[in-house]
């Protein structure tokens, strides 16, 4: 069985060890910063055997090269069409990736959007998404497009409702504000800020998260809901004609306004 543990990073990063039962072996999920991650697998006794990398951002690339002084050799996986220094394993669609000391088995997708070249880990019924799907909000648009991103979330959300998915970034109470700009009557929005508050105040991070709960509170997949359209259209002081259309509106919305 898969067990997965949270390093903090900087101020509101997440850098994910996988492992299983044994706890014996890990790989390493877009570690940023290597001191952390050291510190914590030396705390455990546990060895790395990988480093997995879903875009090429410096918050999630720039612990790898001080990673491979301190274990030489480490294979590290990532996007085949970004440049990342170190990158042994190039990724592309539908690839596979076999942690076999853990006896767990990850597929790649193309997720473009956040970054042209980002990607994401399936598998064991999680999702590790780097920005591309944050809990009630999406990743910023970087280098690559509107389009893309609007798609590769759509590619997202036709995964299995129970998937857990593990983020990269602790934004969820910042996106619940935005989220109730856009949705200030959905009742579930306040149901799921109380809850995230008392995450919070207890230590825990409030991810992963189910995929399913996003349909409830998370704008960005809630795009084809009449009471997002309307807000939509009151932002743009137009119609919109999709849900693509919709979702263009609130992401440019969200980072000229809110953000």
């Amino acid at each position: 069985m898969m067990q997965v543990i949270p390093i903090p990073a900087f101020t509101d990063n997440y850098i994910w060890l996988i492992s299983n039962e044994e706890r014996k072996h890990a790989a390493i999920v877009d570690p940023g910063d290597a001191l952390p991650v050291i510190a914590e697998l030396q705390r455990r006794d546990m060895q790395p055997i990988a480093i997995l990398i879903t875009h090429h951002h410096r918050d999630h690339v720039g612990g790898i090269g001080q990673l491979l002084q301190t274990w030489p050799g480490l294979p590290v996986y990532g996007p085949a069409h970004e440049a990342i220094q170190h990158m042994t394993q190039p990724l592309s669609e539908g690839q596979q990736v076999n942690l076999e000391p853990l006896g767990l088995s990850f597929t790649v997708m193309e997720t473009s959007g956040h970054t042209a070249g980002h990607i994401v880990y399936y598998g064991e019924g999680s999702l590790f998404c780097g920005d591309t799907l944050f809990a009630n909000g999406c990743g910023r648009v970087f280098d690559g497009t509107l389009h893309d991103l609007y798609h590769s979330l759509q590619r997202i959300a036709a995964l299995p409702a129970e998937t857990l998915v593990y983020c990269t970034h602790e934004y969820t109470v910042d996106n619940i504000g935005f989220a109730k700009w856009v949705e200030p009557d959905n009742p579930a929005l306040d149901a799921r800020l109380e809850e995230c508050w008392e995450l919070l105040d207890s230590g825990r991070p409030t991810v992963p998260f189910e995929l399913g709960r996003e349909f409830d509170t998370n704008p960005f997949l809630r795009t084809h809901i009449p009471e997002v359209i309307a807000r939509a259209e009151e932002i743009a002081g137009r119609e919109t004609h999709t849900p693509e259309d919709v979702f263009a509106v609130l992401r440019i919305w969200k980072d000229t306004e809110y953000d």
